[in-house]
């Protein structure tokens, strides 16, 4: 399943809206915090493409066939930007910045890849590693592995493209 994405911030309601659809159609429930957290992940990486590429992006959102309590649900977003996705360090008083940092908590897994003329963001979440604690993963309860670990901010984007991050 796919939806096409305007460079324009009213589509990231759209793409709530689409998405917690979708998911109600597969089986898993407005009420089941796997719902939340999928919602808040398509609203990250929408939110990522339209305020940073200014481009036009294609969220995909790949589901169990069945409402299995193993199954892993995928969500992409593509786009047309060859900018890799840069994690910031933010202080306290900014509005923006957290973005990578809420995916990173909330995933499982998740990374980058180039994509033709663009790029494509991935993340995955596990629907039996739903019945951790909500708070765990805000309170940073994923890390990004250390093979992917850099240094310093300036080689921050050539050191995540193509890996891939998961929770410990």
């Amino acid at each position: 399943m796919q939806l096409e994405i305007r460079p324009d911030p009213a589509e990231v309601g759209r793409a709530r809206r689409w998405a917690r659809s979708r998911l109600a159609g597969s089986g898993i429930g407005d009420d089941e915090s796997l719902a939340e957290t999928l919602i808040l992940l398509v609203s990250e990486l929408v939110t990522n493409a339209v305020v940073h590429t200014g481009c036009p992006a294609v969220l995909r959102l790949s589901l169990p066939r069945a409402a299995a309590e193993s199954a892993t649900v995928r969500l992409e977003v593509a786009d047309r930007s060859e900018r890799a996705p840069v994690p910031r360090c933010v202080d306290g008083d900014e509005t923006g910045g957290r973005g990578l940092a809420l995916v990173d908590g909330l995933a499982d897994r998740w990374g980058w890849s180039p994509e033709g003329a663009g790029k494509r963001i991935w993340c995955e979440v596990d629907r039996c590693g739903q019945f951790r604690e909500t708070a765990t993963a805000y309170g940073g309860g994923a890390s990004v592995s250390s093979a992917a670990s850099v240094s310093s901010a300036s080689s921050a984007s050539s050191a995540y493209e193509g890996r891939a991050f998961e929770a410990v």
